[in-house]
């Protein structure tokens, strides 16, 4: 399969330990044995799939390698894995993709990706793909058979799409994550334009000062993931919305404490000049 790489999740030399002690790595032994006679996409050793699933995938992935040449082969063990044996059984090549569930490792999902694979999709692609489908938290609400299906919908998109650099998709927890980026970098904003001088609207010099904050806040962490990952307008208007308003919430605010004391101050010196 050319250059094959398992993305892993990382948790610390001690959590790599006790995973190759309990579980060993996913290629650890060859056991043929375990293979079945006809080839066939799916080694659903772990039972995760439902016979329904199971068939219906397997005609999918068929129809999906002979339309694109693509080839994407899943498996998912338990206490039993026919380790290197796959690897004949399938004719894993450069251009093949194996989907390994295995929840003993602590996410369930791992990923062992051709080179021609990684031209489209770069490693970081995959890492968020495993991190996004194979953890605990999506695997108890959409169940085992959902984080597969689901993972390897969003490859098909992206091949379909010619490559990808971010897995598709907004999911809640990423697009709240977004929003409260966004409002925290209009409090900074709006905080930072307030005037501090009579006569002025806006105090331009530190609205620009604190500019590389604000932007990074509303722009990188608020805006970028939500255009990279989906066409949909809503978050976008939302992220935008809440930018705006907390923007004009801190502007008022600060000009109705902060503001306030500075003109008070300003008031006594000026009446202590003319006395």
């Amino acid at each position: 399969m050319g250059t094959n790489h398992s993305i892993r999740p990382v948790h610390g030399l001690l959590a790599i330990l006790i995973s190759l002690i309990i579980c060993g790595p996913v290629f650890s032994y060859d056991n043929p044995e375990l293979l079945p006679e006809q080839v066939t996409p799916v080694i659903d050793l772990a039972r995760t799939l439902s016979d329904r699933q199971r068939v219906d995938l397997e005609n999918t992935l068929n129809d999906y390698e002979k339309e694109t040449g693509w080839k994407i082969r899943v498996l998912s063990q338990y206490e039993r894995t026919p380790g290197l044996a796959v690897r004949k059984f399938w004719n894993l090549d450069e251009r093949s993709l194996l989907v390994i569930a295995d929840p003993r490792g602590g996410n369930l999902l791992n990923f062992n990706v051709g080179d021609a694979l990684y031209a489209l999709m770069p490693r970081t692609f995959w890492v968020e793909l495993q991190t996004r489908y194979g953890n605990q938290y999506y695997v108890k609400d959409h169940g085992e058979d959902g984080a597969i299906l689901n993972a390897i919908s969003s490859v098909e998109e992206c091949l379909d799409r010619g490559g990808c650099q971010v897995v598709p998709g907004l999911p809640r927890e990423q697009w709240l994550f977004t929003l409260t980026s966004s409002i925290l970098g209009g409090l900074i904003a709006g905080f930072a334009a307030f005037p501090r001088k009579s006569g002025d609207v806006i105090a331009w010099a530190w609205f620009f000062l604190l500019s590389p904050l604000w932007v990074m806040l509303f722009g990188i962490f608020g805006i970028a993931p939500v255009i990279t990952r989906t066409t949909e307008f809503l978050p976008l208007l939302r992220n935008s919305l809440g930018f705006i308003s907390s923007l004009i919430i801190a502007y008022l605010f600060a000009q109705a404490t902060v503001g306030r004391s500075l003109d008070s101050d300003h008031n006594i010196e000026r009446n202590s000049e003319e006395s």
